[in-house]
């Protein structure tokens, strides 16, 4: 038995380890994950799962402090049931998070920063009855910009990332003032590379 702890204590050791980088290192993420997404200002919008990718280039300040600049394809929109009618809406985005990171404990780091984002791809569902219809509209817009909130935990050269993304522009160009509201679980692999 004393065996048995002393080995699970040296494995809950190793999985733990940090892989925060050491001062004035660069390091790339790659990462994938799922996007709860929804839309504000839309009453009966329910959230729609979709998938993220992308990468992460990080440099690493001080101990505590780190920055780090990625760029992802984030599967986005809302979906909304009424009446036995179905609607989704499908807005593709390629995401640039820029963000600040303070680690509060080796590891483990609260991020916030500015994401300029480029809607590359919208469309529109309805379903009823048994059909359904799809086609593009037109009145979302391009461009959209939001604060990205999150924490993350590195561990041996992995890093798990939970963000929620504050829409700050309206997504539509008809007057309506819904903004995109997205929560976004990833996770990623750290490969540091020498200066």
């Amino acid at each position: 038995m004393k065996k048995f702890m002393i080995f699970a204590v040296m494995m809950l050791s190793a999985m733990t380890a940090s892989a925060q980088q050491e001062v004035g290192t660069w390091s790339v993420t790659p990462k994938v994950g799922i996007n709860l997404a929804k839309v504000t200002d839309a009453n009966d919008a329910s959230m729609k799962v979709g998938l993220v990718a992308g990468a992460d280039l990080n440099y690493q300040i001080a101990e505590k402090f780190a920055v780090s600049a990625g760029v992802f394809y984030s599967m986005q929109g809302a979906k909304s049931k009424d009446d036995g009618i179905k609607t989704t809406a499908k807005l593709d985005y390629i995401n640039i998070p820029i963000l600040a990171q303070f680690y509060v404990v080796p590891g483990l780091a609260l991020k916030a920063g500015i994401q300029p984002a480029f809607n590359v791809k919208h469309k529109f569902k309805i379903e009823s009855g048994g059909s359904s219809a799809e086609s593009d509209y037109t009145d979302f817009k391009t461009f959209d910009f939001s604060i990205p909130l999150g924490v993350s935990y590195e561990f041996s050269n992995f890093v798990i990332d939970a963000r929620y993304n504050l829409g700050l522009t309206k997504i539509v160009d008809n007057g309506e003032s819904s903004k995109n509201s997205v929560i976004q679980f990833t996770v990623g692999y750290i490969i540091p590379f020498n200066n």
